[in-house]
């Protein structure tokens, strides 16, 4: 028996000095140090310091640890079990005691309370049990892929939100732009009013139009400056940042006018297969589905007989504690149990397992539609706003020639007040409908990367 204990508790100790799994050290992104936040580096910084992210990696490390103890159960179990106890006879068992052991001396005596010590070694190995171990471990090898496959998951979903988030802010400051330009606009408008007046040549209703026209400027740009605000609070929270506010200074990139994407074609089909070979919640469901088929198989095990070899290693001594070699016994012994019958259980839980199998084919389904639905979506997204951006382009454009001739006739004063109002205000529609339509296209673009998972590989901006 020594050299088997021996050889248990060496394997024992080295499985037990393995590293353990945990989660990977974050890059520090140095977010102090930066003055202008790109899309990579909002990305970044949100994957070092998301919560989400950190209890998916913590959910992984769970995962691999269910693998492990999966597959203790093909290795012998060795318990030490040591006791100590003292035995109070009643005064009735003391007496029948007492007169049992007289009959065969007269002088004997019985000792009570009487002490009981017992140490020793017992192994037990399953060599048999249908293949439950077999199918038990694959259900943890699969449940860990599944975990890794979340966590892919949800990196997938937090890049895709930051984006949308780093998005909605530069439209936000783009809107800020645009409102203090017509604030402007007008600010020089009223100057020239006044100084018209001043000489006689202006009226009181111009100048007092374009105080209005100011003031409604001022109101858009602080609701303006409110959305921006709002934005960064919550591309900061996506970041992990714990104030939900990014570092004073920090200023968002500036968003290019042009980019190869505005006129990059795309292919739904090639798009679809990528997204079919890459989503993660696709992974995840086909792991599902293959843990399913697993957990069938466990179930079907309790049809079969379980083998155990048994062993067991025991001294016992009575008054004293110093057990010696005389003391000890063994009994080795192979067993093999079969259920006979146990009230339909075992075939109710083989018929749960495979209507869950049934379930998670189903939804393997119904994810897959889904996901070529997100991405014919994001394809479609796109090829209308690149269809929508050179417009939107020539119309500001031609806005702003249209709001500078207008300016010169009304400075002439060849057009009316009410003209140059509506020109100004169309130049200001039209540049809010341009910002909308660039960042719109950038945004759809995020939105095939995140639908594809393409986003996943994507570093830059």
């Amino acid at each position: 028996m020594k050299p088997i204990f021996m050889a248990v508790v060496i394997i024992w100790m080295m499985g037990g000095s393995l590293a353990q799994p945990g989660a990977a050290a974050q890059p520090d992104p140095a977010l102090d140090a930066q003055t202008v936040l790109t899309l990579a580096s909002a990305r970044q910084i949100a994957l070092a310091n998301s919560p989400t992210i950190k209890a998916a990696q913590a959910r992984i490390a769970q995962a691999r640890q269910r693998v492990r103890q999966a597959s203790a159960a093909y290795w012998p179990f060795l318990d030490l079990n040591v006791s100590a106890r003292q035995v109070k006879l009643s005064d009735n068992q003391y007496q029948t005691n007492l007169t049992t052991a007289r009959y065969v001396n007269p002088q004997a005596m019985i000792e009570d309370p009487q002490d009981y010590y017992r140490g020793g070694l017992a192994a037990s190995w399953l060599l048999f049990n249908g293949f439950e171990r077999k199918f038990v471990q694959a259900a943890a090898r699969y449940g860990e892929k599944e975990t890794q496959a979340a966590f892919d998951d949800a990196m997938r979903l937090l890049l895709a939100a930051v984006a949308e988030a780093y998005y909605n802010a530069q439209l936000a400051r783009l809107d800020i732009m645009i409102a203090e330009a017509d604030e402007a606009f007008f600010q020089r408008q009223l100057a020239d009013a006044r100084a018209r007046r001043n000489m006689g040549a202006g009226s009181l209703s111009d100048q007092m139009n374009f105080e209005i026209q100011i003031n409604t400027a001022q109101t858009a740009l602080l609701e303006k400056r409110r959305v921006y605000d709002v934005a960064l609070y919550g591309l900061a929270a996506l970041m992990g940042l714990t104030d939900a506010s990014l570092p004073a200074g920090m200023k968002l990139a500036r968003l290019a006018d042009k980019s190869d994407q505005d006129i990059q074609a795309v292919d739904a089909s090639t798009c679809i297969e990528y997204a079919r070979q890459h989503r993660p919640d696709l992974k995840l469901q086909d792991f599902r589905v293959q843990r399913a088929e697993a957990e069938v198989g466990a179930a079907r095990a309790k049809y079969y007989p379980s083998i155990n070899l048994a062993a067991d290693l025991a001294g016992d001594r009575s008054g004293s504690a110093a057990i010696d070699q005389d003391d000890f016994g063994y009994t080795v012994g192979l067993y093999l149990t079969y259920n006979i019958f146990a009230g339909g259980a075992h075939q109710a839980a083989v018929a749960e397992a495979r209507a869950a199998q049934r379930e998670n084919q189903q939804t393997l389904q119904d994810r897959e539609i889904q996901v070529v639905s997100d991405v014919r979506r994001a394809v479609r997204l796109i090829q209308s706003a690149q269809q929508q951006l050179p417009l939107q382009r020539a119309s500001a454009q031609l806005a702003e020639r249209n709001r500078d001739l207008v300016e010169k006739e009304y400075a002439a004063g060849q057009t009316s007040l009410v003209r140059l109002n509506e020109a100004q205000r169309d130049l200001t529609a039209a540049q809010s409908r341009l910002a909308l339509a660039l960042v719109g296209l950038r945004l759809a673009w995020q939105q095939l990367q995140a639908a594809t998972a393409e986003i996943l590989k994507v570093t830059g901006e």
